[in-house]
């Protein structure tokens, strides 16, 4: 209980306001409007939450992802009604897919107006229905401290996702006793986080008899952060290890059983040990499209383990043979009980085999091709020079080369847009991760087409003092789209050059909106501004890297096809050396 706030009755906007307080809300990223004015005066009084004025709802969004990615609390963002609210949309889907915690508060017009089509009036909660959690709509503030503590609740257990609480203008500017709820009471909302021991039984006899096993391990590890008890099960199988995009980290790099990512741009190394393995053990993973490639050939002779916290998951896109539902966590913990000092098979013929793909295969990008810095170079030595930092990365090319070439050696510290592969996710994730950990390096590695969507938030990281690092790997084009168009679509480059040698000039862009820019264009010059911009720590930063316009993105499994057809280049597929079994 705050001390700020003494009266029996308070408006709906200061019950707002002391909800968030004592829930224990720092930090919430958003922009005043007309539906939501009434909450920024206690807002802008609150000794305890601090608002940071972003300059699109979209980067509100985005950055509370990032600050919940980083910090592992509910992010917040706040709208106000109509294009405020919708607005935010993009970020609710993003955070949806991926699973991330927020709470989302708008602003609505007065209860009395809600269905006639009021000035700025959006029916945002049949709007977001599909990619929220759960949503609230608010007109009595009597109500507002029930309905925030448990969005907070929902926000942030079982499965993570966002939530929606959408408040009346006129519940806002009433008053009504404040009443907080000692316990959230949400009939039919049960998260069940504890696996069934015959389930965990049922997986170990599986583990015992597979002589290819592979860990299958996703972003739900992350989240449970399970990272020790993961170690542990490594360790006590010896069982290979693949982290899908959303999960790189959750095992070290270095690590001789990790194999990297699988999927469409994933390693051979990974992609091959899916696709030979006897039993696959899926730990907090949904069996997405872009790992499993055609689906009825993905993995074709493996049994499957799957746990997963919603059991939603389980069986929706593969047949599995050992369902568990609980906490990855606790799933893990359970599962090394059950195998430790148990008499598991050797798997040193498998291991050797996979260690021999990805020593074969490994990417070593050379510093140019025809003269211009190669993408993948500045990729790598950025990560080399700033080693353990907090990276978080757009969409495109720029995204599959950081997820391969950085260097993930801890835990979360990976921010990206997975399912929805949201372009602009970039900059404002990177400014909510920093805000989120002050003391952190925090480097946004950004395509120059996902930096041209919402790079205006650089101004609210310069006014903020919030010291974020914006690597723009500049191609001049939308470079995932015409890797496409140049495999797919006989080089018809439809749409894709954005011209941005020319325009805009990004060091200048950079230094108008605050930070500080940067430029290089050749391989003595991408250390030089790398060491800079580490140097650098009470502005924002970007340096603009002039890359190869057609580097692509190898190794690839073009859409729709099986992971069996991986290109490690352009009409030439990995020689998987049988024998080696």
């Amino acid at each position: 209980m705050t001390d700020t706030i003494q009266a029996t009755e308070l408006t709906g906007a200061q019950a707002l306001v002391e909800s968030l307080e004592r829930i224990g809300v720092d930090v919430v990223f958003g922009i005043p409007g007309g539906a939501i004015l009434p909450a920024y005066d206690p807002l802008g009084q609150s000794k305890l939450v601090r608002h940071i004025l972003v300059r699109h709802e979209q980067g509100a969004a985005h950055a509370a992802e990032g600050y919940a990615m980083v910090t592992g609390k509910v992010g917040v963002c706040i709208a106000t009604s109509g294009p405020g609210a919708t607005n935010l949309v993009t970020g609710l889907a993003d955070a949806y897919m991926d699973s991330v915690p927020i709470v989302a508060i708008t602003g609505q017009v007065n209860s009395t107006a809600i269905g006639t089509d009021a000035f700025q009036e959006a029916d945002i909660r049949g709007i977001t229905f599909p990619i929220t959690k759960h949503s609230f709509l608010v007109t009595r503030a009597e109500d507002i401290p029930a309905a925030v503590k448990a969005a907070f609740h929902i926000a942030g257990t079982g499965r993570p996702g966002p939530v929606l609480v959408d408040i009346s203008k006129d519940a806002l500017a009433s008053t009504a006793p404040f009443t907080w709820p000692s316990e959230v009471d949400l009939p039919g909302y049960r998260p069940n986080t504890t696996p069934h021991a015959r389930q965990i039984r049922a997986a170990a006899a599986q583990i015992a008899q597979a002589q290819r096993p592979v860990l299958y391990i996703g972003g739900g590890v992350v989240k449970a952060q399970a990272f020790e008890d993961l170690a542990e099960l490594v360790e006590i199988t010896q069982i290979p290890v693949v982290t899908t995009l959303m999960a790189r980290g959750a095992v070290p790099d270095s690590h001789p059983l990790a194999l990297g990512m699988p999927g469409m741009h994933g390693t051979v190394a990974a992609v091959g040990a899916l696709q030979r393995a006897d039993l696959l053990i899926a730990l907090g993973t949904r069996f997405d499209d872009r790992v499993t490639g055609k689906l009825d050939s993905f993995a074709p002779n493996a049994k499957i383990i799957h746990a997963d916290i919603d059991p939603a998951e389980i069986g929706k896109n593969k047949p599995v043979d050992v369902p568990i539902v609980g906490d990855v966590k606790n799933v893990i913990r359970e599962l090394n009980e059950v195998l430790r000092g148990a008499d598991l098979p050797n798997h040193s013929a498998w291991t050797t085999y996979l260690t021999h793909l990805k020593a074969k295969y490994a990417l070593d990008p050379e510093p140019t091709k025809d003269g211009l810095l190669s993408p993948e170079y500045c990729i790598k030595r950025l990560g080399e020079l700033s080693g353990d930092a907090i990276y978080a990365s757009g969409v495109g090319q720029h995204q599959m080369w950081s997820a391969h070439l950085l260097p993930f050696e801890k835990p979360g510290r990976w921010l990206n847009s997975g399912g929805a592969g949201t372009m602009g996710y970039c900059v404002p994730a990177a400014m909510g991760a920093q805000v989120g950990a002050p003391d952190q390096v925090v480097w946004g590695i950004d395509g120059d087409g996902c930096f041209q969507m919402t790079n205006q938030e650089l101004v609210t990281c310069a006014l903020n003092g919030i010291p974020v690092k914006i690597a723009v790997i500049n191609n001049e084009s939308l470079g995932m789209v015409r890797q496409w168009q140049t495999l797919f679509y006989g080089g018809r480059y439809s749409n894709t050059n954005l011209e941005s040698r020319r325009v805009p000039d990004f060091p200048l862009l950079a230094e108008a909106m605050g930070a500080v820019g940067l430029r290089a264009e050749t391989p003595e010059e991408v250390d030089e501004v790398i060491t800079k911009a580490l140097a650098i720590n009470d502005r924002p930063v970007v340096v603009e890297f002039v890359v190869h316009k057609d580097a692509m993105v190898w190794p690839m499994v073009p859409a729709g096809t099986s992971n069996d057809d991986i290109m490690i280049a352009r009409d030439l597929a990995p020689d998987w050396e049988d024998e080696i079994l």
